[in-house]
């Protein structure tokens, strides 16, 4: 199975943090980034190959990521227009490496424990993460869901609905067709959304099951304010060895 983690996000929420380097380089404990910590889990998970999608700082990225020496063979993918467009344009420039394979999607911002994913992997079906225990929040993503499958998500979404984190196991059967979806959408300039638009459009085709991870720590950063909860939830999860 591939991983696809999406970094070619600006970040600029996070202010000085994301100056000089990307947002998945700032550092989440006193041993790790953002980054290195998802790349630990995965390859300790079993995970291989990495495709990564890149905008500014692609230099810093691509050179940090081989820094630290984990067992992980790497494709980068450089969005040139990574400023104007969304990452659904950075899936798109990747989508000659992805048909056809099993993929693990997550968002290079995202924090998760060894559980989580754990989960997702040995899920028998496509799944992403949700929880039935954190209210919904007004402005991040939320998943419909509708007879035990994943039918809408996105941010405006309130009934029926799950918090939602962006990390997907996807089985290829699946995975084409929101690829599909993604290809015709920036082939028709529709390239400023989500990727999710384009899941949307062919989620009745489709079953993404909702994998319910509660209070598992399992949730992107966007704020300075946000890394600080974070890093304190770390600091929890792995002092419990989770």
């Amino acid at each position: 199975m591939k991983a696809l983690i999406l970094n070619s996000g600006v970040g600029r929420r996070m202010g000085v943090l994301t100056s000089e380097h990307p947002k998945c380089m700032t550092d989440i404990s006193a041993h790790d980034t953002i980054l290195s910590r998802q790349l630990r889990l995965l390859s300790e998970a079993g995970v291989e190959e990495v495709i990564m999608t890149t905008g500014l700082f692609n230099d810093i990225l691509v050179d940090y990521c081989h820094s630290l020496q984990l067992p992980l063979r790497y494709t980068f993918v450089y969005n040139p227009d990574y400023a104007s467009t969304n990452y659904i344009q950075s899936i798109y420039c990747a989508r000659e490496l992805l048909h056809n394979e099993d993929i693990l999607l997550l968002h290079g911002d995202l924090v998760f424990e060894k559980e989580a994913l754990k989960q997702a992997l040995s899920h028998p079906d496509s799944c992403v993460t949700v929880s039935s225990t954190l209210p919904l929040p007004l402005k991040d993503f939320k998943a419909v869901i509708e007879g035990g499958c994943v039918r809408k998500v996105g941010i405006e979404f309130f009934e029926h609905a799950m918090a939602c984190q962006p990390l997907y196991k996807l089985l290829a059967r699946d995975w084409n067709k929101w690829l599909d979806s993604i290809i015709r959408f920036c082939e028709d300039g529709v390239n400023t959304c989500y990727a999710e638009n384009a899941l949307n459009e062919i989620s009745a085709d489709i079953c993404i099951r909702p994998l319910d991870v509660k209070d598992m720590l399992c949730n992107e950063i966007d704020t300075p304010e946000d890394l600080a909860f974070m890093s304190m939830r770390v600091r929890e999860v792995e002092r419990l060895g989770k």
